[in-house]
């Protein structure tokens, strides 16, 4: 799964994954894209989320960062405890929650720092564009790459937007429709209007 710490559904997603590998035999890796460079250069975007992709360079630069110091596993610790605080928690992206979430995980909390430099963009450039280039750019977060119907093929999408995240087997059954979903060919879209937001539980 890729992902944005910033992301509240992308945060609903990942729990529902977590729990989809308690019921299917599915081993869930979490890797970096960025919705600040999704949208770079898009100058039609709303002021407040403007605002918000200020902020959301500082976390997938740590995330790469953890990345590169401890490997590919440490990013999933991070990413629960990033989303903890972020999320569930309200707490503010900022220097004191980044600290405080890398010691959550066991990390180095001195990485926070990495939020303000741009010495992991290029890295988290090439995480973000591996992620996307099989969607395509007018989706966001949360993107799944899977396991497609014929061995060795991969099949990649957007999604699901689900709250609350499922549980037990509704969880496993969303799992099995996603897939069946995703890997027919020339299946593109289902959607409909969002009438509530996250439940984090």
């Amino acid at each position: 799964m890729y992902f944005d710490p910033a992301c509240p559904w992308a945060w609903m997603t990942s729990r529902w994954l977590l729990e989809v590998e308690r019921v299917r035999p599915v081993d869930v890796e979490f890797r970096v894209m960025s919705l600040a460079v999704l949208n770079e250069g898009r100058d039609e975007l709303p002021e407040t989320y403007r605002e918000f992709l200020k902020t959301a360079w500082g976390p997938v630069r740590i995330c790469i960062a953890v990345e590169q110091k401890y490997g590919q596993k440490a990013v999933r610790d991070l990413y629960t405890a990033l989303g903890n605080r972020i999320h569930p928690g309200g707490e503010q992206r900022g220097p004191e929650l980044y600290a405080a979430a890398l010691a959550d995980a066991g990390l180095d909390p001195a990485l926070a720092a990495a939020a303000d430099s741009t010495e992991y963009d290029e890295a988290l450039r090439a995480s973000h564009e591996a992620g996307m280039r099989p969607v395509g750019t007018d989706v966001g977060t949360p993107v799944i790459h899977a396991p497609g119907p014929v061995d060795g093929e991969t099949v990649a999408f957007f999604g699901p937007v689900v709250t609350p995240a499922p549980k037990g087997d509704a969880a496993g059954r969303l799992w099995d429709g996603v897939l069946l979903v995703a890997g027919t060919p020339g299946f593109y879209e289902l959607k409909r209007s969002r009438t509530i937001g996250p439940i984090f539980d």
